[in-house]
């Protein structure tokens, strides 16, 4: 990890790997009220070079989450079925808060590295043409 380059490429992949991860994180939340959806969660997964794990990450497949869904009594509902319930949606808007929080706090500690990263780089160079 000396090499501030490669130092750059770990922080632009978590950068990378948490945007989806926020991305997702608003469709649950923009869908919280959808009758029957199902909330988005991805997992990261350890990037492998020549059969040699990297350090870098990466968003993995996107899955649903297979939770119940909640049963909600409504009889004016379009979605409800002769005994009056819907199937609701199992995004739970405060675990999204939370998921949210922690993606944009990881996304922005990358995001330092990223640029002290850069700085050193640049300061390098200076130290080369004088």
């Amino acid at each position: 990890m000396t090499d501030p380059l490669s130092a750059t490429d770990l922080a632009v992949s978590g950068m990378k790997a948490q945007a989806v991860r926020l991305r997702h994180i608003s469709e649950n939340i923009a869908n919280a009220d959808t009758p029957g959806y199902r909330r988005k969660l991805v997992a990261f997964q350890q990037q492998v070079d020549m059969g040699r794990p990297t350090g870098a990450v990466a968003a993995g497949p996107t899955r649903l989450d297979r939770g119940e869904l909640p049963r909600i009594h409504d009889p004016a509902h379009p979605m409800a079925g002769d005994d009056g319930y819907y199937a609701g949606s199992n995004v739970d808007l405060i675990i999204e808060i939370a998921d949210a929080k922690e993606a944009g706090r990881s996304y922005e500690a990358n995001l330092r590295i990223f640029e002290q990263s850069r700085q050193m780089g640049s300061s390098l160079l200076d130290l080369i043409r004088r």
